[in-house]
């Protein structure tokens, strides 16, 4: 991404190419909604008022890796209680408005232990390579693909 459309700043275009994907992410591990949506702002607030977005050399890796941390860090400054997912909060907009489907694969997301569903999230809907998984998640990439190649539930 070396041009930025005129009128619009690269963190306003990373926010319109990857916020539904890093909502996503950041709710399956805040349980959330909410507390992602909250998450992802901060991120991109702190990117406005920093240079470490320049600094970056995979920009989307990066600002997947910055919500998962400022979860985390959450999680240790307010003591992490488990916030089980949503079960009637929709994840994302269905295509076609396939809200029987979307509700399916949330089911069927929910149902995986929270490494591997990360995994599946930053793969699928984050469309990050495994090294980038490997990277966002702070395991190799070997890690990451077997994670994401996993049978349901193991």
């Amino acid at each position: 991404m070396d041009q930025v459309p005129m009128g619009l700043t690269e963190i306003e275009v990373l926010y319109r190419q990857h916020g539904a994907a890093l909502l996503l992410f950041a709710t399956s591990i805040a349980g959330e909604r909410s507390r992602a949506q909250d998450m992802v702002h901060q991120v991109f607030l702190k990117l406005l008022e920093s240079e470490d977005l320049k600094l970056a050399k995979d920009k989307k890796a990066f600002l997947f890796a910055c919500v998962r941390n400022a979860i985390l860090s959450e999680h240790k400054r307010i003591g992490h209680r488990q916030v089980p997912l949503n079960e009637d909060t929709a994840w994302f907009s269905p295509p076609e408005k396939d809200y029987a489907g979307e509700r399916n694969l949330r089911r069927a997301l929910r149902t995986l232990p929270d490494d591997q569903r990360q995994v599946v999230i930053l793969h699928i809907w984050g469309e990050l390579t495994f090294c980038q998984i490997g990277d966002v998640l702070e395991v190799s990439s070997n890690t990451a693909a077997s994670r994401y190649s996993m049978p349901l539930g193991s």
